[in-house]
């Protein structure tokens, strides 16, 4: 069994989907498995030869991918609990199709999961285009833990709250780049959520439900990463992680309509 399952839902992103895949394969961390599962119900990505010869490579380093088809669609939410369901390593990986990791990444992440013990840890996404956009108000919630990471209640309305802004743009590179994080000395913060490429400990995240509340969600609905990670974190911590070598391939979203948010729907 490998240490981690990564966990990637897609739809309609072929080519980004290709280039994350890449990013998989010289990672320094080799002790996983990925699960691509596709909603995309007018291509067979077993037809292409750019992500076939990709999962071969994973195959040929013994990462055994799987590409398994899951449909109909019923919301990111339900999508997510699909694959979770198809894991049995102690972590896994919710990594989004449009992201493009750093070799040091899986290494950075289950090492300071497993010195933390919390239920997850996050590698916050930088959009490279804004690399000289600096927003320093918006970096002001930046709060490195001290001491081990521990269970916290982050609600709407709090200055704790905030803490979301950190993620915005190309701010974790400016605050990593401020405080001299590396792979060799990193540093664990606090933070409302992370998006796009977080690490649970399975046994946790399924202590709270994992995405069972798929069924309260209409199929259009977002912000279930969100609830999901505001639940971990009331019972078992979380943080994310610097530096960030996750990078957001800056795609439009494939969730257009954001009427509907879990967190404004769910209880945490």
């Amino acid at each position: 069994m490998p240490a981690i399952d990564i966990l990637i839902p897609t739809f309609k992103r072929s080519d980004a989907l290709a280039a994350t895949l890449t990013g998989l394969c010289a990672q320094t961390c080799q002790d996983f498995r990925v699960t691509v599962s596709d909603q995309t119900d007018d291509l067979d990505l077993n037809s292409l030869g750019t992500i076939q010869t990709v999962l071969r490579v994973l195959d040929a380093h013994g990462n055994v991918p799987r590409l398994l088809k899951h449909l109909p669609r019923r919301g990111i939410a339900e999508h997510r609990q699909f694959l979770l369901e198809q894991a049995n390593a102690p972590y896994v990986l919710f990594l989004d199709d449009d992201v493009l990791l750093e070799p040091w990444v899986l290494e950075l992440l289950l090492t300071t999961m497993q010195r933390e013990g919390c239920g997850f840890v996050g590698n916050p996404l930088t959009g490279l285009s804004y690399r000289d956009d600096v927003r320093p108000d918006e970096q002001q919630p930046f709060t490195p833990w001290q001491g081990p990471v521990q269970p916290e209640t982050v609600e709407k309305g709090t200055p704790e709250w905030e803490r979301w802004r950190l993620h915005n743009a190309a701010n974790p590179l400016h605050l990593q780049t401020k405080f001299g994080f590396t792979p060799e000395r990193p540093c664990t913060y606090h933070v409302a959520w992370v998006a796009g490429c977080v690490l649970f400990d399975r046994a946790k995240l399924q202590a709270v439900g994992g995405f069972t509340f798929w069924s309260d969600l209409p199929p259009e609905s977002c912000g279930e990463d969100v609830l999901v990670q505001q639940r971990v974190m009331k019972h078992y911590g979380g943080c994310g992680v610097l530096p960030s070598g996750a990078y957001h391939q800056e795609l439009p979203t494939t969730i257009s309509d954001r009427t509907h948010n879990a967190p404004n729907l769910l209880p945490v």
